[in-house]
């Protein structure tokens, strides 16, 4: 009795132990320029961390130093503590109602329904 033919599960494969080069481009492009607060298209998030809620905004187009001082004085305003990482501003806190004014002021644009 025949039970049929068996698979072949190499086909189309290379299996060899050597390094592959990917050649492709990234998706993501790192600005080498800061953009204009008004290109921005910034947009909120909440998150829990070790039971904290934690306001994120982003993502930011700008220079590192530029981000800091804008950070800087947000946090001042705001009477809060938080970070600059990865293009992305976060807040100790739920300050999604008192941030966006703050960032509307300083030119900034939100994507709708944020």
């Amino acid at each position: 009795m025949s039970r049929g033919k068996k698979l072949d599960i190499f086909i189309g494969t290379d299996l060899s132990d050597s390094w592959v080069q990917v050649s492709s481009l990234r998706k993501t492009k790192i600005l080498d320029e800061d953009l204009e607060p008004s290109k921005h298209q910034l947009f909120f998030s909440k998150e829990k961390r070790k039971g904290k809620t934690v306001t994120l905004v982003g993502e930011f187009m700008i220079s590192k130093e530029r981000a800091s001082t804008l950070l800087k004085s947000l946090k001042k305003k705001l009477g809060c503590g938080g970070t600059y990482k990865n293009n992305f501003m976060e807040f100790q806190g739920e300050l999604k109602e008192k941030l966006r004014p703050l960032l509307i002021e300083q030119g900034f644009k939100f994507k709708s329904k944020h």
